[in-house]
């Protein structure tokens, strides 16, 4: 269901109507109360990028880039990448925005990944 979603474009978590909490990544019991009960439902999208790292590649194939743990505001913790910067300038602490990728051509699938927020 996860990755049907992100293919249409649409980033989407689990909550829980049980315990109130929201769920990522997706699964069939909640991994805080396990409660049966998750809905799909929209994030906000916002979050803070609690770890990065730089991953170096030579530049023809690719070049360097960032993975990135983000804490969403709606309290689930993601790996994803800060994108719409270098990979240094990703910085623990910074605020940054979800989007979803569209799946590439080269096999690589649809996903969530992050652009920083100004301000």
């Amino acid at each position: 269901m996860y990755a049907a979603l992100l293919n249409e474009g649409r980033f989407r978590i689990q909550h829980c109507r049980d315990c109130g909490r929201y769920v990522f990544y997706p699964r069939n019991l909640c991994p805080h109360c396990g409660g049966e009960a998750l809905d799909w439902t929209d994030p906000k999208g916002t979050g803070t990028v609690y770890s990065t790292s730089v991953v170096r590649r030579k530049p023809d194939a690719g070049g360097d880039y960032n993975v990135a743990l983000i804490d969403l505001d709606e309290g689930v913790r993601m790996m994803s990448r800060v994108e719409g910067v270098a990979p240094q300038v990703v910085r623990i602490g910074m605020r940054v925005k979800a989007r979803v990728a569209p799946a590439a051509g080269d096999g690589v699938p649809a996903m969530v990944v992050f652009d920083p927020v100004e301000g």
